[in-house]
């Protein structure tokens, strides 16, 4: 329960669109957990109760729920936000963020960014979040 407090919503709280300084790579990582399984309890719930109430077609349930939908949308500046700090962290642009839009190879490129290491000591984006 403290790392969902710590890592996700004190993301949302304290750096909801905050795209300056620094995230270490466990407040990334723990943000992209808690907010994959959000969605997933929130996938079970509009297939369980909203898109019956709706009365909506199992091809439009396919395209996500009401719920699943108005979550990824409150969740789309700070999912990019801690992504663009995260790259701050290793000594990359934010935007180098937009390679993800280059098919099949951005995303692999941005994971493998995603997994390195913090750059020790203070770089151009701020001093290091694990304090070293």
């Amino acid at each position: 329960m403290e790392a969902f407090n710590r890592y996700f919503l004190d993301t949302i709280k304290y750096r909801y669109a905050k795209f300056d300084g620094r995230a270490s790579r466990s407040e990334f990582w723990y943000f992209t957990l808690f907010y994959t399984l959000i969605s997933i309890a929130l996938a079970f719930v509009d297939f369980l109760m909203i898109n019956p109430m709706l009365g909506a077609t199992p091809d439009q349930a396919a395209r996500g729920g009401l719920l699943q939908i108005l979550f990824a949308l409150a969740m789309l500046l700070p999912s990019i936000a801690v992504a663009v700090r995260r790259l701050h962290d290793i000594g990359k642009s934010g935007w180098w963020y937009l390679i993800a839009f280059i098919p099949i190879v951005g995303p692999f490129v941005l994971l493998y960014f995603f997994v390195l290491d913090s750059q020790p000591g203070s770089n151009q984006y701020g001093p290091n979040p694990k304090g070293m």
